[in-house]
């Protein structure tokens, strides 16, 4: 399974909604009558559960290891960015990344504080085969995306969907989250089936969303909900399920 949609390397602004209508002081709404309205109360961050994105933790499953970045894996990356499939499949531009760009980029993974940049490793050799991040978190509405990429070593295994597993069953199970989504390219329908054997649901059609070889691609949005990993966690098929 080679990733689902973004930009490989890109900032990550915070998403957040736009709330219409008018709030009075003390969350009073009133209505055509002179009664008012009493809504709840308001919500402040510090109501919502405690997430640490700070906290870079090592994942471990049968097949993969999830760790943290280290400025000495740029190398192994940039071979895997280079990789014509992974160009395609994420959408990405055929660009190279220069050598000290990607060294200052994975190695300061560990030091953010509102994502988590987690390498994939096959356990069977040890070797870094691609990489799985949680981005774009909304803190009060507790829901980030998902993205992955594999390299062409690390392929046709599993260890893509493993690594899938691991890294959102970390989002609900540690971070408290609520909803994790993701885009995947029409054109990408292995990825989509791993997404689906993992528990994400399809949600809509992004039309039109990305402009390749001169043709317009779109892009599906699915995600998982909390509630939906609680009861499957990453296998709605059952245990069995790879």
């Amino acid at each position: 399974m080679t990733s689902s949609t973004g930009r490989l390397i890109s900032g990550c602004p915070a998403s957040g909604g736009l709330i219409s209508g008018s709030f009075m002081s003390g969350c009073l709404a009133y209505g055509l009558g002179t009664a008012p309205i009493r809504l709840p109360p308001c919500r402040s961050p510090a109501d919502d559960p405690p997430v640490n994105f700070s906290v870079k933790p090592v994942l471990t499953g049968e097949k993969t290891l999830l760790r943290p970045f280290t400025a000495d894996d740029a190398p192994v990356m940039a071979e895997i960015l280079a990789d014509p499939e992974v160009l395609r499949l994420t959408g990405s531009p055929d660009e190279e990344f220069g050598p000290e760009r990607l060294r200052s980029w994975y190695g300061t993974r560990g030091e953010q504080p509102d994502r988590l940049d987690l390498g994939v490793v096959d356990r069977a050799t040890g070797e870094l085969v691609g990489e799985a991040v949680l981005n774009e978190w909304d803190r009060h509405n507790r829901n980030c995306t998902f993205r992955i990429l594999v390299g062409p070593r690390g392929r046709d295994r599993g260890l893509g969907t493993e690594a899938t597993r691991l890294i959102v069953g970390h989002a609900f199970e540690q971070l408290a989250l609520h909803r994790v989504s993701l885009y995947v390219f029409a054109f990408n329908p292995r990825a989509r089936r791993a997404y689906e054997k993992a528990g994400f649901v399809a949600e809509g059609v992004e039309r039109q969303t990305l402009l390749h070889d001169g043709e317009w691609i779109d892009a599906l949005r699915m995600s998982v909900l909390a509630q939906e990993w609680a009861a499957h966690r990453g296998h709605p098929a059952g245990p069995t399920a790879h």
